[in-house]
């Protein structure tokens, strides 16, 4: 199944590292125009190197007027992924303020922005768009310790069939990706313990976590045409571990 974006434009935000790194690779492989976006300045320095061509822009989405001024007017932008998140391990009852509200801006708040920046951009232009938030499977199945992180992408989950409602009549559609554990340097916070990766592969029915290039199929799929008819939905990239 061959997907071309060309003459297209994508963004995509958690751009420095893991699943974010190789969806920019990806779109432009397949011939987007992609603006990377990370908080981070080394990881888009090396991304440029390796791949020239690609637009990078350096700003926390934690921060709303610091997004505001960098990517406010970003320009047409066809297909966005919101992937960039945090990962704050603590147990229940220890769960501080600061977490949970640097949570919430990391995972949640910035998506709603940015998609709200995309899609003013799309129906101004009146042009059709696809948006691609990465959720997790913790949004369906509670794991310990990841209090803040699976509230937040059990609300993306919602925020999505939101966005896809109200969206869709612009012909925007608007889904998710729930991956299990993939081993970027986010997952591996969570799969340093023996035991937790042990359960977690038994329950799953395929045995095995995630690779990166399985999500990013999955995004790339969601956002072309291919999935047209896809829309306040999401594909769970876990290996069965919510059928089981």
């Amino acid at each position: 199944m061959q997907i071309n974006f060309t003459g297209l434009r994508a963004l995509v935000t958690g751009a420095g590292k893991g699943i974010g790194r190789d969806t920019v690779k990806a779109l432009q492989d397949s011939g987007a125009n992609v603006v990377a976006v990370s908080r981070t300045k080394e990881d888009l320095v090396s991304l440029s190197k390796e791949r020239p061509g690609i637009e990078t822009v350096c700003v926390d989405l934690e921060n709303w007027e610091a997004t505001e001024h960098a990517l406010g007017n970003i320009g047409p932008v066809d297909l966005l992924v919101n992937n960039a998140a945090i990962l704050l391990i603590e147990p229940f009852l220890e769960v501080s303020k600061e977490a949970f509200d640097r949570t919430i801006h990391a995972n949640l708040r910035s998506v709603i922005h940015l998609s709200q920046i995309v899609a003013r951009g799309l129906i101004a232009r009146g042009v059709p768009g696809s948006i691609v938030n990465v959720s997790s499977i913790v949004s369906r199945a509670a794991i310990q310790g990841l209090t803040c992180y699976s509230s937040t992408k059990g609300a993306m989950d919602m925020l999505t069939k939101v966005m896809a409602l109200e969206l869709g009549p612009h012909q925007i559609r608007v889904n998710t990706v729930n991956p299990t554990v993939v081993l970027t340097p986010m997952g591996k916070k969570v799969s340093d313990n023996p035991e937790f990766v042990k359960a977690m592969k038994k329950r799953t029915p395929l045995g095995k976590f995630a690779e990166v290039e399985d999500v990013v199929h999955s995004i790339l799929f969601l956002l072309s045409d291919k999935s047209a008819m896809i829309n306040g939905s999401g594909i769970m990239v876990d290996g069965g571990y919510l059928a089981s």
